[in-house]
C-alpha cells in the first residue's frame, strides 16, 4: 500500500531538506551577556529556565524572553543574549569553541538555554530560508505554544536523564520543535510574502496544490485546478498568482524542476525516464525546461552535484 501524499507544507520542508541538530546550550547566573556572530544557518533556542534579553543587530528593540519561550533566527545577523545587555559581552566563539555541549557562565544556574540549528539543502534550502522573517519569537503564553510545552519538557528530561539514545531523542524532539515554531508563526496570521511558503499554507489553494504535487507528470488544465479550488478560472488564476507569486502552470513547471533537481542528485535514472515521469514528451523537452529554470542542462547539473 502506498503512503498518503504529503501536504504542500510537508513537501516544502522535505525539499528544503531541513535537518535539525542540537548544538548545545548554557546555564548562567548573575549579570551575563554573550555576543554571537551571524549564525551561518537557521538557529533556534528554547529558554528552559530563567529569563534574558535578545538583541539582534538591525532590530528596533531587544526582546525580553522568559522560561518556555522559544525563538528562531533565520537572519544572518550578529546578536546578543544576556541578563544585562550593558554587561561586557563574552565572545560566543571563545565560550563555545567548535564543540557542542552545555557551558556554565557566571556565578549560578538561574538561567538555562538549549540551542539547535537547522541544516538546509544547498540547492533547495532557499525555498524556506528566503521567506522567513529575521526573527520568530513564540511566547510561552501564546495559544500556539501549547504544543511546545510538552516538547520543551521532554528536551529538559532528555538532558537531565542522560539515558541511552538521549542524543538522537533530543535531535528528533528539536526537529518537531522547529516545525512547531513555523506552525506557530503561520498561525499568527502575519502577512507572508508571495511565494512557496504562502502558497503551501493557503487553505484555498490546498486542493489544487495537492493535485499538482500528487501527480506532477499529468498535463493539468487550469480549469481542473480551478474546479478543485472551487473558483472560476479567472478568479483562481488571479488568486494563485497573488499568493504564489507566479501563475498556476508556471508553478507546476517550477515544481517539476524541483523534483528533477532532487532526482538528478539522488537517483541514477536516465534523463529520458525522468522526462516521462514528469510529463515531458522527450528528453530534450525536459532539458530545455530545466535549463530555462536552472541555467544548466540536466546532465551537467547531475555531474556538478555528483562531483
Amino acid at each position: 500500500m502506498s503512503s498518503a501524499p504529503l501536504d504542500p507544507f510537508s513537501d516544502l520542508l522535505k525539499f528544503a531538506d531541513a535537518q535539525t541538530v542540537v548544538s548545545g546550550g548554557f546555564t548562567a547566573g548573575s549579570a551575563w551577556c554573550v555576543r554571537f556572530p551571524p549564525p551561518g544557518k537557521i538557529k533556534f533556542f528554547a529558554i528552559l529556565r530563567g529569563c534574558c534579553w535578545l538583541d539582534i543587530e538591525g532590530e528596533p528593540a531587544p526582546h525580553r524572553l522568559e522560561a518556555g519561550d522559544v525563538f528562531l533566527l533565520p537572519a544572518q545577523r550578529p546578536f546578543r543574549l544576556g541578563s544585562d545587555l550593558a554587561s561586557l559581552p563574552l565572545d560566543a566563539k571563545v565560550v563555545f569553541g567548535a564543540s557542542s555541549g552545555i557551558r556554565h557562565l557566571g556565578g549560578g544556574e538561574d538561567f538555562f538555554l538549549l540551542g539547535a540549528h537547522v541544516v538546509l539543502d544547498p540547492t533547495c534550502g532557499w525555498l524556506l530560508a528566503d521567506i522567513l522573517p529575521p526573527v520568530i519569537v513564540v511566547r510561552h503564553t501564546a495559544p500556539e505554544a501549547e504544543g511546545l510545552h510538552w516538547l520543551l519538557d521532554q528536551l529538559r528530561r532528555e538532558h537531565a536523564a542522560d539515558l541511552p539514545g538521549a542524543g538522537l531523542a533530543a535531535t528528533q524532539l528539536a526537529h518537531l520543535l522547529f516545525i512547531r515554531i513555523l506552525r506557530a508563526h503561520l498561525a499568527t496570521g502575519q502577512p507572508l510574502p508571495a511565494g512557496w511558503l504562502r502558497a503551501a499554507t493557503d487553505a484555498r489553494l490546498a486542493p489544487a496544490l495537492r493535485l499538482m504535487h500528487g501527480d506532477p507528470g499529468r498535463a493539468w488544465q487550469l480549469s481542473e485546478l480551478a474546479k478543485a479550488a472551487a473558483m472560476s478560472r479567472t478568479t483562481f488564476a488571479q488568486y494563485f498568482k497573488a499568493v504564489a507569486g507566479m501563475p498556476p502552470l508556471a508553478y507546476l513547471t517550477a515544481w517539476r524542476m524541483r523534483l528533477a533537481e532532487r532526482a538528478l542528485k539522488e537517483q541514477d535514472a536516465p534523463v529520458s525516464e525522468l522526462a516521462h515521469r514528469l510529463g515531458y514528451a522527450s528528453e530534450s523537452a525536459l532539458s530545455n525546461a530545466f535549463k530555462r529554470v536552472t541555467g544548466v542542462g540536466p546532465r551537467r547539473y547531475r555531474g556538478a552535484v555528483g562531483s
